[in-house]
């Protein structure tokens, strides 16, 4: 079961949120041979042209599991202001070829409104 976190982002700012995933022991969890994926929208049946895809990485070494997603000041610039839904998933593919897909973190993004542009 996906962690619930909320966050909020400053329209027309660069962004970074680091994600410390772990295993059951509480230990980093390894995430070597991972993928990472996480998107945002208005809402959880909006169309895909409201997404926005966070620029998603797994940070080296793969073993410290350690995720960054980002949005530069040109993506959250272009967010109007509002609250938005996420969430974010790993994924590898396992021995028999099977994509194996973990949503690890979903929550609410706040977006507040610039005043310089």
């Amino acid at each position: 079961m996906a962690q619930y976190e909320d966050f909020t982002i400053d329209q027309g700012a660069d962004t970074a949120i680091e994600i410390h995933v772990v295993d059951a022991q509480n230990a980093a969890k390894d995430l070597s041979n991972y993928a990472v994926a996480a998107k945002m929208k208005k809402t959880y049946n909006s169309d895909s042209s409201d997404t926005t895809v966070f620029n998603s990485v797994i940070a080296s070494p793969s073993t410290d599991g350690i995720v960054t997603l980002s949005l530069t000041n040109t993506q959250t610039d272009a967010l109007k202001a509002g609250r938005y839904v996420y969430d974010v998933e790993i994924s590898f593919v396992d021995s028999n070829g099977d994509t194996i897909i973990e949503r690890i973190l979903e929550g609410k993004i706040q977006v507040t409104p610039s005043v310089t542009k």
